[in-house]
């Protein structure tokens, strides 16, 4: 899992690292497997609407004294395109398609989608002639 941080705090937990540093953004890369972040999970875990439990990305932040920046699309894109290749190899996936599993959007075009947002991102920032 990866964090987007204006500022975070000089010293980090043993299950977070920096993994890119510019000026004005950290992306830091928690281990989010490691059993101390998951006691900090169960106990940040909260009933955000009824029925739905879960933490909230800013009470996590405000915990590891980190200040949450808002990613741009660019980055937020490239994270959705990790996740859906994540859930297109995971076994429980794969599972449910060989049960017969077959949803109305499938993964390539979830994939396809984001593409075509990306290159309209692209056609929009460049110039035209």
């Amino acid at each position: 899992m990866k964090l987007y941080a204006k500022t975070i705090p000089q010293t980090l937990p043993n299950w977070a690292t920096v993994v890119t540093q510019s000026a004005d953004l950290f992306e830091i890369e928690i281990n989010d497997k490691h059993p101390n972040f998951q006691s900090l999970l169960e106990e940040l875990e909260t009933e955000i609407e009824p029925g739905t439990f879960g933490v909230k990305a800013e009470d996590l932040c405000s915990r590891l004294g980190f200040d949450l920046s808002n990613p741009n699309l660019y980055q937020l894109l490239e994270q959705a395109q990790t996740l859906i290749s994540e859930i297109a190899t995971h076994p429980d996936y794969k599972q449910l398609l060989d049960e017969g599993y077959t949803p109305d959007l499938n993964i390539a075009d979830a994939q396809t989608a984001l593409t075509y947002l990306q290159w309209e991102l692209d056609r929009n920032r460049k110039p035209s002639a």
